[in-house]
């Protein structure tokens, strides 16, 4: 059994690692860092809550730390949990910016300890069946990729760091993590990108609107989220020499997921037929239209991966330096918006 700490709990540690980890065979949630109160241990009787990291750290029988702390925050705790000898969950972002990340990885190595990043959203239902939909050649020949996350939320967050740049807040690191890592998990490096990142709310803040480019040979893929949508757009929309293929809605799991402290039922992630997707393909010159039964989507595969390998009996599920690319990727659709240009990807940087 590998003993978990938990470093925080709030939306992150509560909504996902704190059930997720419960709900794995061979982890045991087992410690948490909440410096002012004992929501954990009421959720979770019998765990050990600690008020410091560094009263966590010392716990010599916890074998994985989960970083769940606000974004801004992320590459000090994961460093110091590095330091102390301490394999390390991180959630999205690993840091907020490549360099940092660079520095994880390279203080994992020196350790010999593993660096995850929580990148959940590979096991989303909706990205399952695109990828499915993608091996099967489908759609033929692919030419675009569309991928979005609308919201509706125009007033100010409940959670003020999240509107602070200084502290990582902004949409083009919270979303356009998850949303950037899909494609790269998907297609790999790009070629060149574009892209425009924006305030559109009233007031000062944090970026909260962002649209990414990517160009590859011979296709493209545009990624992009807002938080003034009040009526959401198809959340994929692929298109191909034989057809497209529409989704609309977004993975149920994070809403199922906060209203519970484990996962218990059957049929975890299987999504009702109305939800499904739609393909349209061209069959001997006429076009036939069909629901596409959505694959079940299921984060617990993450985090069975992280336990097998700790075990040393796979590769992490999501590697260290996919935390890297993403940031990379992110930084040059920045940059491509403050300069009002594409930019071609040099890779040359990327960990080795």
């Amino acid at each position: 059994m590998i003993r978990v700490g938990l470093v925080a709990f709030g939306m992150a540690g509560r909504v996902f690692h704190g059930p997720l980890v419960s709900s794995v065979d061979g982890l045991e949630l087992a410690a948490v860092v909440e410096r002012n109160s004992d929501n954990a241990a009421a959720r979770y009787p019998g765990i050990t809550t600690y008020r410091t990291l560094q009263a966590m750290l010392a716990d010599a029988s916890l074998e994985l730390i989960v970083v769940a702390t606000p974004s801004g925050t992320h590459f000090d705790v994961a460093r110091e949990v590095l330091a102390a000898g301490k394999n390390v969950v991180v959630d999205k972002p690993t840091a907020t910016t490549s360099a940092q990340i660079a520095e994880l990885i390279h203080l994992a190595r020196q350790q010999g300890k593993l660096l995850i990043p929580f990148h959940n959203r590979r096991w989303d239902g909706d990205f399952l069946t695109i990828r499915k939909l993608l091996h099967e050649g489908s759609l033929g020949r692919l030419v675009h990729l569309h991928s979005c996350f609308d919201r509706w939320n125009p007033g100010n967050t409940r959670r003020p760091w999240k509107d602070d740049p200084s502290q990582g807040g902004g949409m083009l690191l919270d979303l356009g993590t998850h949303l950037g890592d899909q494609v790269l998990a998907l297609f790999g490096k790009p070629e060149a990108i574009g892209g425009e990142v924006r305030r559109e709310r009233d007031g000062d803040g944090a970026n909260d609107a962002f649209l990414a480019r990517l160009h590859y040979p011979g296709f493209s893929v545009v990624f992009e989220a807002n938080l003034l949508s009040a009526l959401a757009r198809p959340r994929f929309h692929l298109r191909g020499t034989h057809g497209n293929y529409w989704k609309w809605g977004v993975d149920g799991q994070e809403a199922e997921l906060n209203k519970i402290t484990s996962i218990h039922q059957s049929g975890w992630g299987h999504e009702p037929s109305s939800a499904w997707g739609t393909l349209c393909t061209d069959v001997d010159g006429g076009m036939v239209t069909q629901p596409v039964e959505t694959v079940p989507g299921d984060y617990r595969l993450y985090y069975a991966g992280v336990r097998d390998a700790l075990l040393g009996k796979a590769a992490p599920p999501v590697e260290a330096v996919a935390a890297w690319r993403v940031a990379r990727v992110l930084e040059w659709v920045a940059e491509s918006a403050r300069q009002r240009r594409e930019i071609p990807c040099d890779w040359s940087t990327e960990p080795a």
